[in-house]
């Protein structure tokens, strides 16, 4: 039986209950809606207080839902969700919701931006604002409406798109000259670059080195960065030998203004780079930034 509108409860305790149900945390819930963690804890007792029924099962440092908890999570979370979307398309002065895509700060400067000015001529009336970050964001309460990650195939989300894999090989500048790293010989000659991403040994030279057979032998110096679009400015400043992933370092590579370092072709990763939409059926503006991704990903493997 359906409650009488005017004893619905006040869409401030709906919407505390659901922010600490999204999370599963009273804290982060408190930081998405700018609020004290008492102030939010009193909302979701108001709630339970005017329903009669406890919602949340408190432990300590954990929080579950009550069977009548779910069940209004999951009505409750669906129906703010809408009046989000609606909204957030109206907006408050009729301007245009602007698209937000996620991207790590190395897949933004190698591969997006180099690419941006195309989108801007085919597409001017769309607002597309970059979030170049390494975190992994919570798209739904970051106001994410696309993300591109980096994963295996086996970790990729439901419904994500492939849009290429990843090939890795020694790359330089021409003044290294082509194949720095032609045999074991030559490796006290040269500065290595080093990606320092321990979480992806396929990305350390440590690995390349073993599966040559040179671990013994040492370098000239390692140089060490923590984002890899640093590693390739380094190697197009002529400062050592670089790890290149060559999907993303593609343009570079037909300019010549880097090189290959080796003769040997480059190794496959199990990883690539994945689309992830938000939005099963997104807006008109966010699946035209997803069909150009698409697009120029396409066009990008094709060459």
């Amino acid at each position: 039986m359906s409650l009488p509108l005017l004893r619905l409860s006040s869409l401030d305790l709906v919407r505390g209950f659901v922010a600490v149900g999204r999370r599963m945390s009273i804290t982060l819930a408190a930081r998405d809606l700018c609020l004290t963690q008492s102030a939010v804890s009193r909302q979701v007792h108001a709630l339970e207080a005017q329903l009669g029924v406890p919602l949340l099962l408190r432990g300590y440092r954990s929080i579950a839902f009550t069977p009548e908890g779910e069940r209004l999570f999951r009505s409750a979370d669906g129906a703010l969700q809408q009046l989000q979307d609606v909204m957030g398309d109206i907006g408050t002065n009729g301007a245009q919701r602007p698209v937000t895509l996620s991207a790590s700060i190395g897949f933004t400067g190698l591969w997006l931006l180099p690419r941006l000015s195309r989108f801007q001529q085919a597409h001017p009336g769309v607002d597309l604002r970059v979030s170049a970050n390494d975190r992994v964001a919570d798209m739904r309460n970051d106001g994410i409406d696309l993300a591109i990650r980096y994963a295996s195939a086996a970790a990729a989300p439901e419904g994500a798109v492939r849009l290429f894999g990843e090939s890795i090989a020694p790359v330089a500048h021409p003044s290294l000259g082509r194949g720095a790293l032609r045999s074991e010989r030559g490796l006290h000659k040269i500065d290595l670059l080093e990606f320092d991403a321990p979480q992806h040994p396929w990305l350390q030279w440590s690995e390349w080195l073993r599966e040559r057979g040179w671990s013994a032998s040492k370098p000239q110096a390692v140089l060490h960065f923590n984002q890899y679009d640093q590693v390739i400015q380094a190697a197009l400043a002529g400062q050592g030998v670089a790890l290149g992933r060559l999907e993303l370092i593609q343009p570079l590579l037909d300019e010549g203004r880097l090189v290959p370092a080796s003769p040997r072709p480059g190794s496959q990763s199990t990883h690539a780079f994945w689309l992830i939409g938000a939005e099963a059926a997104p807006r008109a503006a966010v699946q035209r930034v997803k069909d150009w991704i698409v697009a120029e990903a396409q066009a990008a493997r094709m060459r």
